[in-house]
């Protein structure tokens, strides 16, 4: 096969399995793999420079194609409750057919690094049939320099092929499209799909495999830091802000979604962001909207005029979940090292769109850990096939639950002994609904979000006077200079206070009924940290 670019001559493709593969271009960057892409009529470039790609039946990740190998290693590590298991045999199988199928192709292959602390990161290694996925992964991980890439050996090796089809007689699947993972053999395979999103969501299952063993709290989580060294973690799913959030033009941005928490502090696992930019504008986000609009920058689903190839981010036709992967460098406030100190704030953001969540809360260690495992965000009527009329809890856990290979206590307890140990100060922030439960309230403004996040980072609401919530037991501020006092108490802002106190119950009851599967992982206080009604007086 021709190898061409710069790469360890003595750790080529052949050493991953592949075979009469027409040619391998190595550790392109992004002028290459624009030209590739066009030429194989992969994706266009719009009148900003980004490089655009549809990915087709697939818009979003398919958790339920997700299996990993299930062997003697694995057997007593992975939390097989949460996730799908295949049998050595099985993917061995399915490893063999991707490699049949990738005879005759001319692929990409990007020699990369998970996670930006050297003492953690894996090297990872990622073929793709896609030029465009390609640029995707490069962008999305940490990026050797060059002279570092002639004695690249990886540990771990991604195949990611959109053409291949499984067959679930055979490989033991659910359907065409496949994600399997060898965590004990370093091995990711991704067929059927061509939502690049699948690449790095894998990498980061296989570093939530990998780092609780090393002492590291892998994380779903954004990540900032002041000008003090004053680090902060947003947790949050997807839609709730952590990427807005952490892109503060006052602070340095450490990364978007995917970090670990070690003895030394917080570090990014990527070297770029993947932003959901349904309704991007300038005013509201300025500095994601103009990262996705350069060349360099890979929008997926993202709907364009015709004629002009300008894009338009209103337009949700094709998906709500439009997508722009950008450098971090493309964020003028980014940090260059992806690494701060132990942090000082952790904030955990939810999208009620019951409307009953206080804006801003302040969270003990225990009430912390509660949420954590919780990991409660609200689906909107409307936007999903199947929901209905009225809002739909989502609870992932440790807001991540798709991503998790062990067993949730495991992050949870890492979680409230960093808390612990580093005095980390804890708040739940609702950038839902408020004044009503969507359809009749409003979304939460982001310039009070925004005002309430920046006074707990820069102390401003550790000393304030706060009530206890009714419902859910925590600290809620009174009063915060530049917000409006109402909106700190939900029932104020609802015309119909029965109602409130009705849905208020009614999602009480939703967090209880989810958590029982938690309670005999966790202690008395934090069983005790559960909302209940009539906790305390307002």
């Amino acid at each position: 096969m021709r190898e061409i670019g710069v790469r360890n001559d003595g750790f080529g493709a052949g050493k991953s399995g592949l075979k009469n593969v027409k040619a391998v271009y190595w550790n392109f960057g992004a002028p290459q793999l624009y030209e590739h892409a066009l030429r194989k009529g992969e994706a266009m470039v719009n009148a900003d420079g980004a490089l655009c790609a549809d990915t087709g039946v697939f818009t979003g990740r398919s958790p339920k194609d997700k299996f990993t190998v299930r062997d003697a290693v694995t057997d007593k590590k992975v939390w097989w409750d949460g996730n799908q298991s295949i049998t050595p045999g099985q993917f061995a199988a399915l490893h063999a057919d991707f490699l049949d199928h990738a005879e005759g192709m001319t692929l990409s292959a990007q020699d990369l690094y998970g996670g930006a602390d050297p003492n953690f990161r894996i090297k990872t290694r990622v073929f793709t049939e896609l030029a465009w996925h390609s640029l995707f992964i490069r962008t999305l991980l940490r990026r050797p320099e060059t002279s570092e890439l002639a004695s690249f050996v990886p540990e771990l090796t991604v195949i990611d092929l959109p053409s291949f089809r499984a067959d679930p007689k055979r490989h033991g699947v659910r359907s065409e499209n496949v994600v399997a993972l060898d965590l004990a053999r370093g091995i990711i395979l991704i067929g059927g799909s061509r939502y690049a999103g699948e690449m790095k969501k894998s990498i980061f299952t296989t570093l939530n495999y990998l780092l609780p063993d090393k002492g590291v709290l892998p994380m779903h989580c954004s990540a900032n830091v002041g000008a003090g060294g004053d680090s902060a973690i947003f947790f949050g799913l997807s839609g709730t802000g952590k990427t807005t959030l952490s892109a503060d033009p006052s602070r340095t941005l450490i990364g978007d979604d995917e970090h670990g928490w070690s003895k030394d502090g917080i570090f990014n696992f990527e070297g770029g962001c993947y932003a959901k930019c349904i309704k991007l504008s300038q005013d509201a986000e300025p500095e994601i909207h103009a990262a996705s609009k350069r060349f360099g920058a890979v929008l997926e689903n993202v709907v364009h005029a015709e004629s002009t190839r300008v894009p338009d981010f209103d337009d949700g036709s094709k998906t709500e979940n439009t997508r722009s992967a950008y450098p971090l460098e493309f964020i003028p406030n980014a940090s260059l090292t992806g690494c701060a100190g132990q942090p000082k704030n952790l904030v955990m953001l939810a999208a009620d769109a019951f409307g009953v969540l206080p804006p801003i809360a302040k969270l003990t260690p225990a009430q912390a850990m509660y949420h954590f495992l919780s990991g409660y965000t609200a689906k909107v009527a409307g936007t999903e096939r199947g929901l209905g009329d009225e809002p739909q809890p989502e609870f992932s856990t440790c807001f991540g639950s798709p991503f998790l290979p062990r067993e949730p206590s495991v992050y949870g307890n890492m979680l409230r002994g960093l808390i612990a140990k580093h005095n980390v100060d804890c708040w739940l922030v609702n950038t839902g609904w408020t004044g009503g439960k969507y359809g009749t309230g409003r979304r939460m403004p982001l310039k009070v979000t925004r005002a309430l996040v920046g006074a707990a980072l820069d102390g401003s609401l550790r000393d304030v006077q706060c009530r206890t919530d009714r419902y859910f037991g925590f600290a809620v501020p009174t009063s915060v200079p530049g917000v409006e006092p109402h909106i700190l108490n939900p029932i104020k802002t609802w015309a119909d206070k029965a109602e409130f106190d009705k849905t208020a119950r009614a999602l009480v009851g939703m967090f209880r009924k989810n958590f029982a599967r938690f309670e005999n992982d966790v202690d008395a206080e934090v069983r005790a940290a559960a909302p209940e009604v009539g906790i305390a007086a307002e």
